[in-house]
């Protein structure tokens, strides 16, 4: 995995360096590094970057066939992690890669409406 195929990755699942660095059990400093192309990226941490991608596609996957045919179809995302935590206190992942989430989606189904969920209380993925 290129250093730049790294970065892009990352971005497109909306993780921070932060982020993906304590879930890879490395630093931020070494997420840079990879970034930077000063060390080369790891195959074992290729192959957990590939996981990340297919868990993400399975939830964008999910979201569209929860909201095809739906007259008005609408998805909630979270401002900060602290509200996506508690409304999905299950997921491993922060609000950040849940609104990429939500983005793809809509790249998919130009007509959905994103809002925030504590605007729409009740409102779940899907609805």
């Amino acid at each position: 995995m290129t250093p730049a195929a790294f970065k892009t990755t990352r971005e497109m699942l909306g993780l921070s360096d932060g982020w993906l660095a304590d879930h890879l059990g490395v630093s931020s400093r070494t997420v840079r590094n990879w970034e930077a192309g000063k060390y080369p990226v790891p195959h074992g941490v290729e192959v957990q970057m590939d996981a990340l991608k297919r868990e993400t596609r399975a939830e964008v996957d999910r979201l569209v066939a929860s909201l095809h045919g739906k007259p008005a179809p609408q998805l909630a995302t979270y401002r900060n992690d602290a509200d996506y935590q508690a409304a999905n206190p299950e997921s491993k992942f922060p609000a950040s890669w849940h609104r990429a989430v939500v983005a793809r989606v809509a790249l998919q189904m130009p007509a959905v409406g994103i809002v925030y969920a504590e605007e729409n209380a009740g409102l779940k993925d899907g609805e």
